[in-house]
């Protein structure tokens, strides 16, 4: 029996989902370290995570029994994904399911820092009448800055447009604009001319130290700033500094370097106490709408996974579209990528007598993915055939029946 091992409070549907096509599933609701993954993964074929638990190479060259990772969230920089495909090991997360609940946080933040609501509930929860129109603003007319223009970008520029506000926009990738959005050549020219200035970029390594003092001076005097991406990509000191001199008005961050493991875990920050800094502890995507989306698509992806050999979407190993194995053995053999590989597979099976019904390649960069449909189970010596191969990684047969002698 195939067993599961979720941390970190993911939604209950992936269990249902999972414990209904025959997974044996075990929760915990904190993160773990390295050793007590490695001791926690004995046994274990199915792991789900969200952000705080760090696969790293010697987890999964420890993990013998892994097959998938579920990532329960938008980024994937928390597991080496490189050593994870060498392992034969796919891994999934949800690109899409928790993008709205990002956006509308930081719709609310901007909103909330702009009118400079974080003082003025200070002030009336302390016993003071602070009713004053200063520093605060409307968000139309004013201009947001987007650097990273992805799924979040994205959404947020739409829904910034239909405040009234102007969208500039910054992404090294080319992105088509959408609606009334400009897309600027630099980040230089959209700090320049920016009210606000959210960040959105991915978890690859490129982005750590992206924002520091130098960016923080280049913003207009008395801008706001938001970080709803990865805690690595800004210097919070360099932050504080801004704020306490006046030049940056505001600011929301809800991204740390360092993150406590568990909910009520003490947090520290050179940010605590700024004056208008709205600070959560990495709550974008954890609205209950979301996390249930979440957890169905992660949960429906490892269970087309191990069922099917299915790698669509998957970050790290090629991507294959498999229909259901019903009446037939299918056979999926993960590999180093180089010449010669498919005809190697199919003079093994031919030789050991195996009819090949259909058969698909895809490969991404290093790795391979060879699926191949047979009309009958299969030996036993054909698959230690394959498995002697050295560009072998993984072979899975489905269904898991026992191949004949």
């Amino acid at each position: 029996m195939l067993k599961a091992l979720l941390l970190e409070n993911v939604h209950p549907l992936s269990v249902e989902i999972l414990a209904a096509n025959g997974v044996e599933v075990v929760t915990r609701s904190g993160a773990l370290d390295e050793q007590e993954l490695i001791e926690a993964l004995k046994g274990v074929h199915l792991l789900g995570i969200r952000s705080k638990t760090q696969v790293t190479a010697k987890v999964l060259e420890s993990a013998k029994d892994l097959v998938a990772i579920g990532a329960f969230c938008i980024g994937t920089n928390q597991i080496d994904l490189k050593s994870a495909a060498l392992q034969g090991v796919a891994v999934f997360n949800a690109p899409f399911s928790n993008t709205r609940s990002v956006v509308e946080l930081a719709i609310g933040e901007i909103i909330s820092l702009t009118r400079r609501l974080t003082e003025r509930d200070k002030a009336l929860h302390n016993g003071i009448w602070d009713k004053t129109a200063e520093g605060s603003h409307e968000v139309r007319g004013k201009t947001l800055g987007i650097i990273g223009y992805g799924n979040i970008g994205t959404q947020l520029s739409v829904l910034a447009e239909n405040l009234g506000m102007s969208v500039v926009f910054y992404d090294t990738a080319e992105k088509l604009a959408l609606g009334n959005a400009q897309r600027l050549t630099s980040m230089d020219e959209l700090l320049k001319v920016s009210d606000i200035v959210t960040i959105h970029v991915d978890g690859r390594p490129g982005n750590a130290g992206l924002f520091g003092e130098s960016e923080f001076s280049k913003m207009k005097p008395g801008a706001i700033f938001l970080n709803l991406s990865r805690g690595f990509v800004m210097d919070n000191s360099a932050l504080r500094s801004a704020i306490l001199s006046g030049h940056i008005s505001g600011a929301a961050v809800d991204v740390f370097p360092v993150e406590p493991k568990k909910r009520g875990d003490q947090f520290e920050s050179e940010l605590r106490g700024l004056p208008n800094v709205i600070l959560t502890p990495h709550v974008g995507g954890s609205t209950l709408e979301a996390q249930e989306s979440i957890g169905e698509f992660v949960a429906n992806k490892m269970k087309d996974y191990i069922r099917t050999g299915t790698t669509t979407l998957s970050v790290n190993l090629p991507n294959l579209a498999l229909e259901s194995t019903t009446g037939i053995t299918r056979i999926a053999f993960l590999h180093r990528n180089t010449p010669g590989v498919l005809a190697a597979v199919n003079n093994t099976l031919a030789a050991f007598g195996t009819n090949i019904e259909g058969q698909l390649l895809a490969t991404r960069g290093e790795i391979g993915y060879v699926v191949t449909d047979t009309d009958s189970s299969v030996d036993i010596e054909a698959l230690e055939a394959l498995k002697s191969m050295d560009q072998y990684i993984r072979i899975r047969v489905m269904p898991p029946a026992a191949p004949k002698n």
